[in-house]
């Protein structure tokens, strides 16, 4: 229990989540332990790491983790923290990205004890009389509890009734697995809760709940996402990951500590000291930070490595070894052009605003020009935000 209330944001009810364990030891079965998986997002971030984590420390324990990818639930589109509902996929794009949820989610959870199942292999069965069924045992006043329907119907914002749908489905997933335990981010707290009333309503034991915080992005504030682009992505390179964890503000620093690494109790209340230790520099202990996370996804080498890549570029100010070459063989373009063309960018447009934001440098000067052209015959050392570069050549 100690190992399991580490990190965790809930545990409901913990009494009931003991009894399971106590039983489990005992008759010498392990629990099912699931996760919901959302396949319309399959690039993986530290924020999703931080539940599976929670589910690796199950398998580690001797218990079965259950992987559900949501592909006929994505469907559906999940209203949870939005105030849209998402866009719902096909049965095929669902697989597709299941399947990368899956590649991405092994660099965290051990592949034994691991079972990944499809929702739609029981809810693309179901009936219309199945659903009528299921409707039966939850009342709408309960469904309008959850915080983003009570929200939308305050501010009369539609709410379609496929989406109230959703909740069921997802119990619905708990109910044919029998599952003992079921985790999740702190905003599917409604969700794993409705499965517990459906199991009940099914005559099956209902499952314990463990939510984890959904951890805040490398800017602070907002939880961490692509859309924000504030994220360090699982299979980001390293010397990517090294950056972007450097980044993060210092009120941070143990947070990441806590739901990203490894670090035990006593490590980090040797790092709560730390922070409070005004002789301590907080990069300091960003720099050891970066080096755990990419340890854990890639290698210590690599982690060793983009430490070294990062003091080259940053503290000793020096041009990294490897800045790709691109041979101009014409007269005259403009920089935004070359930037795009060259890959640098994605582009012309996300030239123009890096240059807008004096993050554009040409020869070690600040250009704020959006129409500055290079010319042929010359060589020019490009850097565009914090870690890229490219070398114009004459052809």
């Amino acid at each position: 229990m100690e190992l399991l209330r580490r990190g965790a944001e809930q545990i409901i009810p913990e009494d009931e989540l003991v009894a399971k364990l106590e039983r489990s030891l005992k008759d010498n079965r392990p629990l099912k332990i699931k996760l919901g998986c959302d396949p319309s997002r399959p690039d993986l971030h530290l924020g999703h790491a931080v539940v599976l984590r929670k589910l690796r420390h199950f398998q580690d324990l001797g218990h079965q983790a259950i992987l559900v990818v949501g592909d006929f639930t994505a469907m559906i589109g999940d209203p949870s923290g939005r105030n849209k509902t998402r866009p719902a996929l096909s049965i095929e794009e669902t697989r597709k990205n299941g399947k990368s949820y899956y590649e991405q989610a092994t660099k965290v959870l051990s592949k034994k004890r691991l079972r990944i199942t499809y929702n739609s292999d029981w809810l693309g069965k179901l009936d219309f009389a199945d659903l009528i069924k299921f409707s039966s045992y939850i009342t709408v006043a309960r469904l309008l509890e959850r915080d983003d329907f009570a929200k939308r119907l305050q501010e009369q914002t539609p709410i379609s009734f496929h989406e109230l749908l959703y909740p069921l489905a997802q119990a619905y997933d708990s109910v044919e697995l029998e599952a003992d335990v079921e985790l999740g981010g702190t905003d599917q707290t409604f969700n794993l809760l409705m499965a517990r009333d459906l199991q009940r309503a099914f005559g099956q034991e209902p499952q314990a709940i463990l939510t984890t915080p959904l951890l805040e992005g490398t800017g602070g504030g907002a939880k961490m996402s692509k859309s924000y682009d504030n994220y360090v992505g699982l299979t980001d390179p390293p010397d990517q990951m090294y950056g972007r964890v450097m980044s993060i503000p210092d009120d941070l620093i143990r947070p990441y500590f806590e739901y990203c690494t490894d670090a035990s109790a006593d490590d980090l209340t040797h790092i709560g000291r730390q922070l409070a230790d005004a002789s301590v520099n907080p990069r300091d202990l960003k720099r050891r930070l970066a080096r755990e996370i990419i340890a854990l996804y890639h290698d210590q080498a690599a982690a060793d490595g983009a430490q070294e890549a990062f003091d080259q570029l940053f503290v000793r100010k020096e041009l990294p070894d490897d800045i790709p070459e691109y041979q101009f063989k014409g007269k005259e373009s403009f920089l935004v052009q070359v930037l795009a063309e060259a890959k640098v960018t994605g582009s012309n447009g996300e030239g123009r605003r890096l240059i807008s934001q004096g993050a554009v440098r040409v020869n070690d000067e600040v250009i704020s020009d959006p129409n500055f052209t290079v010319q042929g015959g010359q060589t020019y050392i490009i850097k565009a935000g914090k870690r890229r570069f490219l070398k114009i050549v004459p052809k």
